[in-house]
């Protein structure tokens, strides 16, 4: 079935918007769809984030776009409130994400998701875990973000992580 569009306005989220962004995603994190993360995450990450809100000004949905190394990034925390699913909220954020990517220089993005039809209706696909070439992959694993350990498919993040696809699609 096709998403109905409903016009929605994408923005920069703004520190007021973390509660709500927690809330909204909280509801995931405990089906272990998105990884849990603290308030303090959050407001340090709120410049990465994007709010899709609706005409009322009522926000709707929210997603992130962080930067892994000089051709790469990844789109976070995408998610939809539930009487807003199947309007196109969803693909007008990663558009919104996409072209900041453009902005910043990536090449290529990817995400962790069990949404799979979504992302492969938006131009990703399943993709190995070899995007990086080794000597990134060395830096890489030095980050301590769990973002950063989940796309590498360290031990230590797999509780969190099962059955998520890996997608990626390039931009240029």
């Amino acid at each position: 079935m096709p998403e109905q569009k409903t016009p929605v306005t994408v923005r920069r989220a703004r520190t007021s918007d973390v509660p709500w962004i927690q809330g909204l995603v909280e509801p995931l994190v405990q089906r272990r769809i998105l990884l849990g993360k603290d308030a303090v995450v959050f407001y340090e990450a709120v410049q990465e984030f994007r709010i899709a809100v609706a005409p009322d000004g009522t926000p709707v949905g929210c997603g992130a776009l962080h930067v892994f190394w000089e051709d790469l990034g990844e789109v976070r925390t995408l998610a939809v409130d539930d009487g807003w699913l199947g309007k196109g909220v969803g693909s007008a954020l990663l558009q919104q994400l996409e072209a900041d990517a453009l902005d910043l220089g990536l090449s290529k993005l990817f995400c962790l998701t069990f949404e799979v039809p979504f992302f492969e209706r938006n131009g990703y696909t399943a993709s190995p875990l070899s995007l990086v070439d080794p000597e990134v992959y060395a830096e890489l694993v030095r980050s301590p973000d769990e973002g950063v350990a989940e796309f590498l498919d360290l031990a230590r993040v797999k509780p969190n992580t099962l059955g998520n696809t890996r997608m990626l699609k390039h931009l240029r």
